[in-house]
């Protein structure tokens, strides 16, 4: 290269001293400008380019270079034209060039203005002949002078005056005053005296030399700016032409700014040689000149000045020049910094590959299900379940949290959102899913980035050609409308596209991908063509439709290697490397982010290729139209980059090979040194990021300046490798991230975001789950898709959290401010029994009812949630970095009892895993953390003379971590392991650990006071006393229970006391803390409330228990007097000389009193206490003189006697409340264990936590309690003490067999993650009360059923019925009860007609009892007696005003109809037709509403399968059920053909059938496992007849899993009966209206039964009920009203929006009779709300109610023990039964009448009176008392006549 410095030695001073030009040194050599837009004219600055460059100035300077250009953008800088919304980014980048230009000893020369006007301003102003303009560019001058003035001595304002002076002459004029201003300006801001040097100028071409005079110079500028041009031809106009020009000036010094050569020889001088004549000998005034025009005359070779410019050059040459010849040294070097505040951290999902669910909801088929069912994946695997992310939205944002990312990217299924790709299939419940997931996200403070299109196409559009048909951009263009619309007002970063790439080549191209096309030649570059346009239409829509508004951004993530050339020094393969990178990056890259079409690369090289193959053309490009080009450029706001690995490329002649490798004459291979991983394709080269992010900034981006985004970047492990422990990811993505932040940092590269692939292990396409790209380990055996994060999410979590890899800062999120209330007095002794047994005196009395019913409420705002843990149980390293021995090491060293022989040495290993407990603090999100210090790992021998740094330094690491995570620690001294040297002293035992215990705490004050705001002494002081020093249970194992835990409690509350004075006097006003102790207490509740000595056991035991430490502490400074009264009397007895209690001195008790500022309470559980007159042996047990028993009704929990009794929780809350003079109270610890066997999926922690936190919600809400906190126990499983690992109380599930010690949410922390979120359990829509009012014709009824109430079972004439039968055989029915009198309705219609008219009901439901009327089945025996005793009931009724709604069959079926073979029988068809026939003509002209059979399913199954109904059939429990179903449906559908052929048109009636069914939930929710069984239940449960009846045949589930399990059993057909096509045809709707029965509701999961044969197994199903709804008198039915609705809506959107009819619905209770029914109030109250809220909200039609049942009968095999009754029924002999009214009536009579009229809001009618709620509630309690007494009077009389008959028949015998 001939270089300026070479030029300058050679014709200026022919050597290399410096120039001068007449005299003067500050000669201006020109260079520049750095960066031109070809197209545009325009100079935009690129920061990549301008970080770049200083290797290029330093060349310039080196070579004599004094100025360089700077041109500046107004369009860039100010793109609205106001100085007020500069660009900062372009700000940056100008002041970045100029400073590197100083640095290297180079002045910018800065040009204003030189092209273009910003939009903006045109658009507004147009030209420069409105004033307006001129004024916004003297604004922006300002600005400009502002920012840069300080970096650049010499100006021109506009570069070319003369084109804008042919504007006119109203422009001329603006200019001349324009010029005038901006002199003044420039010069008053930068005086002459201050700013020697500062000169502006303006430019012309000598061609507008005649404008000069006009401008008066010499006011407008100090030197003028000139282009002028020198022609080789005629050089002897040069000199003149500058002469003339500096003349008409007035001799202004000239800048030759731009010098144009013309015709000069290749290589001629004589430019260069005329410039130095003028410079040197013409006498002119020139200051400078650009020389760089002569430099490219005098030699075209490429290596000239400008080919130097890093921004004008081949951009891989530039990248490959710049990285090509590091060392490896040099390229792997870590850079340890951090990114920019604000940087984006990101983890990433794809809908195929985590949601599964893949038909749930409507969703469509995608082509990868249809890949997967086709088995095409490995081993035939599916994404139909994949992760469940479909049911876990909350488990991925839990994991989410726990890594701190700030942004998680996700795509959407198309096929969920539109099922055949089209908006007319828009499917609301995925859209719903995805509203979950976004609002989730944000909850979460985590900014959703939405892919709109991850490679899962419907399969509807893959039928129409898919991606190659052109009309998909249309359907694409309208489902991204879709997506903006109803997710952009919370989405603000959306990808159209990830990795379009693959599905152009994988999809299309090789066929490896779905949809398995191979069609190199054309399909592929088809597929890329449609996508790209796909891509914009998104783009301007968003644009155009919501940018505005949202204010998002749209991009596309396109993926790409890095090619490097395998041989570096090879041009060849340097090119081959550039046109792989065309190839794959720049096929789409190109159009979008250039120029809107192919590269001029890409195209040559296939119209190359199709020169040379012209009969087999291996390539055909589509051609974008200039208009399609114009759409396509610029359509991305961010470059989206997936990179994960890099390839070598050479030279490689490709033939006529179809694809890139063929067609691109390129071959593609990796350095065996690079690190492999489990994928073929993807091997480890890091250093490959950093030059692709280079290449793409200087490629795509110097144009079109956009940040980049890297949208994915990760590696797989195989399956069974690094399943947790992945190391090999760890380094991969540590020397990845690296690589970015070296582009970032050290090349100026705009990098804002850094995506991990991915969240999640998940369904990898053709490899299915074989290769593993998560951050989290996904169970696939496991139904529970259980997530583990692995050691590489811990990595990447440390990485965000310190922003890169800098020195990490200490960052302090805010936690939660702990308040104090005051304690307004001293409090004296505890009377004998407390003031405290008031608590039995109230709550003690509550009914069962009220005690369980749930309480739907809040905690206040600063209420601290938290979790816990301790030191022994989790830390491990028992002897690490210095920790001394505790008493629990050498315990569990010695002779250990614990099972297993476990101990605590490695435990969960916290203190090596300090950030994975981290994790999972941050992803429950509590307010606070309560752990203990290890008082051996601080002082090893107990001293602070043993000093362990270390372990200090482990704290100070967990309190800083939960203070980052705005987490509150709760810090307790001492949690059990005291140093072993201190217990050779004798431990507890001593009083010098007074003073070495608050030594130790004055060191932990002192060392951690400053971050720790809330101390725990000790905890749980009674265990440590009674469980160490009186059995000897527990470490340091001294048996000596009758005064050592006297002692040493006595020491710990001294060294307690003396540790908060220390506190207090010393911390306490600098640090702001509080101090307190944990003390541990079950509830005891008296074994009976109405005996005073058992109040006074009960009081003593919560003396003996709780008050030993808390009385001391919280009241007086002593001990209870019940328990020194016990004690001392015990001693005596014991004739010892005085009380085994030691006693506090007057000083000491003043000491004591007051020290603690909260009460911190550990509770467990609740036990029955009763007197007991102990053993003399001296004993803290039997000092206490107690017995303490279960609660037997609570559950059990594996630890024995630890029951779950939820409602003790607020029993003792309100003791202490009493007690203790009202404290602030904390709940330090709550928990419930399982044993190891319930690893994940701990619904009984779920329900612990549900039942006991809410009544802690109850103490607080409805008792006052001043409760303040409440923290869970645990957060992981851990050493249980002495349970060793059998049993676990964790959250977090830990896998003590693995050697990492991973860790894994179970449901319980998701569970409580939401309660702590809610701050308890708000009423919501969905548990709230709904005000309104049914239809005015709704049918309220009540119900009753022929066998259970009529008795007369021989009278008449009437005939045997199977439970006639069936209670008469011994054993059958409970108490041997039978229907024979039952309410003795058949004598009594008067009286129960006389009942429902008290109800007011409009509707009375009865059945008829077959054989009555028929007494053997048949019409040729008609019993007429029975048909007038039914013509007199419904005569009664419709008196009344009634109507009669009746049942054909309500379960008692004519005996002798049975001996033939009954339900399971063909011929039972045409019987019942014939029997509905015969009612229909006999009571039709009356009756209006019928019901063929009543619960079908009960029909069938309890009475032909398990047996326990009539007629008791149970010996083939596999078949013989759905026999009998199948024949219930035939005659069903037969009866109602009956109706509608004979008798509909004239009796104007409907009918239909009554199914009676639960309502399942899934045990778990998130599980779809779970979910699918509850789905199984309802198919199995009312799909076996409403399918029929409804819909058509039995449901396919049903009739699929029944035939696979027969023909499994060796059976050669399914024993679900067939219908045949004829059959299902005439059962299909056969309904009027659906009957409904339902009681209860269930949770349901999955178990396989194996090879057994019955309807359970069948089913699949097991269910359990929720602890929180409310028991009844039978044990199979639950109050759970939010299951009423959730049916009702099931069957309207099931069942094609039937009218509903709620023919029963009812509650039971048993035990001792209470007419103060309050669950049936609830019962009735809540249920028909619900039912309302299905009706108003969900649009159920339902059109009436059931209340089951009228009075109390029969129920069944139960007997009379289950009363369902709204009338009480007495039975006082068999010849007198009496009917009594149920305190709810009132309720019902509300209810009832409420419903007649509508009501405007808040006003409800009630007695026919129109009253607000408040109002209306008042009238019903007064309604209830008055009831009450109208029940009492009636007990009364009751018991009275009792008595009497009693007497009678003592006297008779």
């Amino acid at each position: 290269m001939k270089t300026l410095l070479w030029v300058v030695c050679l014709y200026v001073l022919l050597g290399c001293g410096s120039l001068e030009v007449n005299g003067e040194e500050d000669f201006m050599l020109l260079a520049g400008p750095l960066t031109e837009n070809v197209a545009t004219g325009e100079h935009e600055c690129s920061l990549p380019v301008a970080a770049a460059s200083e290797p290029y100035f330093k060349v310039l300077q080196s070579r004599g270079v004094t100025h360089v250009k700077v041109p500046l953008s107004w369009t860039q800088l100010l793109p609205a034209g106001l100085p007020t919304q500069p660009q900062q980014d372009a700000v940056q980048c100008y002041k970045t060039v100029m400073k590197q230009l100083l640095k290297v000893g180079i002045q910018p020369l800065v040009i204003l203005h030189g092209s273009s006007v910003p939009d903006a301003l045109r658009s507004r102003y147009g030209g420069w002949e409105n004033q307006e303009l001129v004024k916004m560019f003297q604004q922006y001058a300002e600005f400009a002078f502002k920012e840069f003035g300080d970096l650049a001595q010499s100006w021109v304002t506009l570069s070319d005056l003369g084109s804008i002076w042919k504007n006119g002459q109203t422009a001329q004029q603006n200019i001349l005053q324009l010029n005038k201003n901006l002199y003044k300006i420039f010069h008053k801001r930068f005086p002459g005296k201050l700013f020697a040097g500062k000169k502006l100028s303006f430019g012309l071409d000598t061609k507008d030399m005649a404008t000069l005079p006009h401008l008066e110079a010499s006011t407008a500028a100090d030197f003028l700016s000139v282009h002028i041009e020198y022609n080789c031809a005629s050089p002897g106009d040069f000199e003149q032409q500058l002469r003339d020009f500096q003349i008409s000036s007035g001799n202004l010094p000239v800048l030759i700014y731009k010098m144009t050569v013309h015709e000069c020889a290749h290589g001629q001088q004589q430019p260069v040689e005329k410039l130095l004549h003028v410079l040197q000998n013409s006498g002119l005034d020139i200051i400078g000149s650009d020389i760089v025009e002569i430099l490219l005359k005098m030699d075209q070779r490429k290596a000239s000045l400008r080919s130097s410019n890093p921004g004008s050059r081949n951009s891989y040459q530039t990248v490959w020049d710049k990285f090509g010849s590091q060392t490896a040294a040099d390229r792997d070097t870590f850079l340890e910094q951090s990114f920019p505040s604000g940087f984006q951290w990101a983890t990433s999902a794809e809908s195929f590959k985590v949601e599964g669910a893949w038909s749930v909801g409507g969703k469509g088929e995608t082509i990868w299900d249809r890949f997967g069912h086709d088995n095409l994946a490995f081993e035939n695997q599916t994404a139909d379940l994949a992760c469940d992310s479909y049911n876990k939205v909350e488990y991925d944002v839990y994991l989410l949290r726990g890594l701190q990312v700030n942004t998680y990217q996700f795509s959407i299924s198309w096929a969920r959102i539109f099922p055949s790709g089209h908006r007319d299939s828009q499917s609301e419940t995925g859209a719903l899913y995805y509203d979950k997931l976004i609002d989730a996200l944000i909850e979460s403070g985590i900014q959703p980035v939405v892919t709109l299109y991850h490679w899962d196409l419907p399969q509807a559009l893959q039928d129409n050609g898919g991606w190659t048909n052109p009309t998909i951009v249309e359907a694409f263009k309208d489902y991204a409308d879709f997506c903006f619309s109803r997710f952009g007002d919370r989405v603000k970063t959306w990808n159209t596209f990830s990795s379009p790439w693959v599905v152009s080549h994988a999809g299309h191209g090789t066929g490896e991908h779905p949809p398995g096309v191979k069609d190199y030649v054309t399909s592929s570059y088809q597929v890329t063509h449609n996508i790209i346009k796909s891509h914009a239409e998104a783009w301007h829509v968003y644009n155009d439709n919501y940018r505005a508004t949202q204010g998002g951004k749209v991009g596309i993530a396109l993926n790409s290697d890095w090619a490097e050339p395998k041989a570096p020094t090879n041009t060849e393969d340097i090119a081959a490397a550039d046109r792989y990178l065309q190839f794959m990056l720049g096929w789409f890259a190109h159009p979008i982010f250039v120029d809107g079409d192919y590269s001029v690369a890409l195209k040559t090289q296939i119209e190359m290729k199709m020169k040379e193959c012209p009969t087999s053309q291996p390539a055909v490009l589509p051609v974008f139209t200039s208009e399609e080009k114009a759409r396509i450029k610029g359509t991305a706001d961010f470059f989206g980059l997936n990179h994960f690995t890099s390839r070598l490329v050479n030279i490689a002649k490709g033939g006529c090979t179809p694809g890139p490798v063929g067609v691109g004459d390129y071959a593609a291979s990796v350095d065996p040194s690079w690190p492999s991983t489990a994928s073929d394709w993807i091997s480890s080269a890091p250093w490959g990021l950093r030059r692709l992010l280079n290449y793409i900034s200087l490629e795509y981006l110097s144009a079109t300046k956009v940040p980049i985004y890297i949208t994915g970047n990760g590696m797989p492990t195989a399956y069974s490798t690094e399943t947790i422990n992945d190391v090999s990811r760890v380094e991969y993505l540590r020397k990845y991230i690296n690589e970015a932040l070296k582009a970032q940092a050290l090349d100026g590269v705009d990098v804002q975001r850094f995506t991990v692939q991915s969240l999640l292990d998940g369904f990898e396409g053709p490899q299915g789950y074989s290769e593993r790209f998560g951050l989290t380990h996904v169970n696939f055996e496991d139904a529970n898709r259980q997530r583990t994060p692995k050691q590489s999410a811990y990595f990447f979590s440390g990485v965000i959290e310190n922003n890169g890899f800098g020195i990490p800062t200490s960052k302090v999120k805010k936690v939660a401010e702990i308040t104090v209330t005051p304690r307004t007095s001293k409090l004296v002794a505890s009377q004998v029994p407390s003031e405290a047994k008031v608590v039995w005196d109230t709550l003690s009395r509550q009914s069962r009812f009220q005690r369980h019913k749930y309480h739907y409420g809040i905690f206040p705002q600063d209420f601290l949630w938290g979790v816990s843990s301790s030191a022994y149980q989790i830390e491990g390293g028992w002897n690490a970095d210095g920790k001394g021995e505790s008493i629990w090491d050498k315990f569990t060293h010695g002779i250990n009892t614990i099972p297993e022989v476990a101990n605590g040495d490695v435990a969960c290993d916290s203190y090596n895993r300090l950030d994975e407990d981290l994790f999972m603090l941050g992803a429950l999100k509590v307010k606070s953390y309560r752990f203990s210090f290890s008082w051996s790992r601080i002082f090893p021998d107990g001293r602070r003379s043993s000093l362990n740094q270390k372990g200090v330094d482990y704290y100070n690491r967990l309190i800083d971590g939960l203070l980052a995570r705005g987490i509150t620690p709760m810090v307790t001294l001492y949690h059990w392991d005291l140093p072993q040297a201190l217990q050779d002293i004798g431990g507890w035992e001593s009083v010098q650990m007074i003073d070495l215990f608050n030594d130790y705490s004055d060191f932990c004050f002192a060392t951690f006071g400053d971050r720790v705001k809330f101390w725990i002494t000790f905890n749980q002081p009674h265990t440590i006393a009674w469980a160490g020093y009186g059995t000897g249970a527990m470490p340091p194992n001294v048996n000596n229970p009758g005064s050592a835990p006297y002692v040493v409690a006595h020491n710990l509350i001294k060294a307690h006391a003396t540790a908060y004075h220390t506190y207090d006097d010393k911390y306490r006003a600098s640090q702001g803390g509080l101090v307190s102790i944990a003390l541990d207490a079950d509830w005891v509740e008296p074994y009976d409330v109405n005996v005073h000595r058992e109040i006074l056991a009960a009081d003593r035991a919560m003396q003996f228990r709780l008050g030993w430490f808390a009385h001391p502490i919280f009241k007086n400074g002593d001990y209870p007097e019940a328990m020194k009264d016990q004690v001392r009397v015990k001693s005596e007895l014991q004739n010892l000389a005085g009380s085994r209690l030691p006693a506090f001195t007057e000083e000491e008790k003043n000491f004591i009193m007051g020290t603690a500022d909260v009460f911190c309470i550990n509770h467990y559980t609740t036990k029955i206490v009763n007197h007991l007159t102990d053993e003399l042996t001296p004993s803290y047990q039997f000092d206490r003189d107690i017995a303490e028993n279960e609660e037997g009704n609570s559950p059990t929990t594996p630890i024995w006697s630890q029951r779950a009794v939820s409602w003790g929780l607020r029993r003792l809350l309100n003791w202490i409340k009493e007690e203790y003079g009202d404290p602030d109270i904390y709940v330090s610890e709550n928990g419930v264990p399982t044993d190891r066997g319930m690893t994940w999926d701990d619904i009984d922690r779920v329900f612990f936590y549900k039942t006991y936190i809410d009544e802690a919600l109850k103490a607080y809400e409805l008792d006052g309690v001043k409760i303040k906190g409440y923290i869970a126990t645990s957060l992981l499983d851990s050493f249980e003490w002495l349970h060793g690992y059998i049993y676990a109380y964790g959250l977090h599930y830990v896998n003590f067999n693995d050697v990492n010690r991973p860790r894994t949410p179970k449901f319980s922390a998701h569970y409580l993650y939401q309660v702590m979120k809610n701050n308890g359990f708000p009423l919501t829509e969905e548990t709230g009360k709904l005000w309104g009012h049914f239809a005015d014709d709704f049918m309220w009824s009540t119900a009753t059923a022929s066998y259970q109430i009529e008795g007369a079972w021989r009278a008449d004439g009437k005939g045997i019925s199977i439970w006639d039968k069936f209670t008469h055989t011994p054993g059958k029915v409970l108490h041997n009860d039978n229907g024979d009198i039952a309410c003795d309705s058949y004598n009594k219609l008067e009286i129960d007609i006389g009942l429902l008219k008290q109800l007011k009901v409009t509707h009375y439901r009865m059945s008829i009892s077959w054989p009555r009327v028929l007494p053997d089945g048949t019409t040729s025996n008609i019993n007429e007696a029975g048909v007038d005793y039914y013509h007199r009931v419904i005569d009664a009724l419709l008196a009344a005003n009634i109507q009669p709604q009746v049942t054909l069959y309500h379960w008692d079926l004519p005996q002798a109809l049975e001996d033939q073979g009954g339900w399971l029988s063909d011929m039972i068809v045409d019987r019942f037709r014939e029997y509905a026939d015969f009612l229909f003509s006999r009571f039709g002209h009356k009756v209006k509403f019928w019901i063929t059979i009543n619960e079908p399913y009960i029909v069938a199954l309890l009475g032909y399968g398990y047996g326990s109904f009539a007629p008791g059939i149970s010996h083939d429990p596999g078949s013989l059920h759905y026999v009998a179903g199948h024949n219930v449906i035939k005659a069903h559908a037969e009866a109602w053909h009956v109706y509608n052929d004979k008798y509909r048109a004239e009796q104007k009636g409907r009918i239909s059938i009554t199914l009676n069914s639960d309502w399942a939930e899934p045990r778990n929710p998130h599980k779809q496992e779970d979910i699918d069984a509850a789905k199984r239940y309802m198919d199995f449960f009312l799909g076996w007849f409403a399918n029929p009846i409804f819909v058509g045949d039995y449901n396919e589930p049903m009739k699929r899993i029944i035939r696979e399990r027969s023909l499994a059993n060796g059976l050669d057909k399914s024993r679900l009966p067939e219908f045949t096509p004829a059959e299902i045809e005439r059962i299909r709707g056969t309904h009027d209206f659906f009957g409904l029965n339902h009681y209860t509701s269930v949770l349901a999961f999955s178990v396989d039964f194996g090879e057994t044969l019955n309807y359970d197994a069948d089913r699949g199903v097991v269910v359990i009920s929720d602890r929180t709804w409310l028991e009844s008198g039978s044990n199979w039915l639950k109050i759970a009203p939010l299951g009423f609705r959730k049916l009702l809506k099931y069957i309207k959107d099931e069942y094609g929006d039937p009218p509903i009819l709620v023919t029963e619905n009812g509650v039971s209770e048993n035990g001792p009779v209470d007419l103060n029914d309050e669950h049936r109030s609830y019962f009735y109250e809540n249920y028909v709300n619900e039912m309302l809220k299905a009706n108003k909200t969900d649009g159920a039609n339902v059109i009436g109610y059931t209340a089951w049942s009228l009075m109390d009968n029969l129920e069944w095999a139960s007997g009379y023990g289950e009363r369902f009754g709204l009338f009480y029924t007495l039975q006082m002999d068999l010849t007198n039964v009496q009917t009594h009214p149920l305190q709810h009536l009132g309720l019902h009579l509300t209810v009832t009448k409420v419903t007649k009229e509508p009501v405007p809001d808040n006003i409800v009618s009630f007695l026919g009176m129109d009253l607000s709620i408040s109002e209306a509630v008042t009238g019903l309690n007064t309604t209830f008392a008055l009831l009450i007494v109208s029940v009492v009077a009636v007990v009364g009389v009751t018991a009275l006549l009792i008595v009497s008959k009693k007497a009678i028949k003592e006297k008779e015998r």
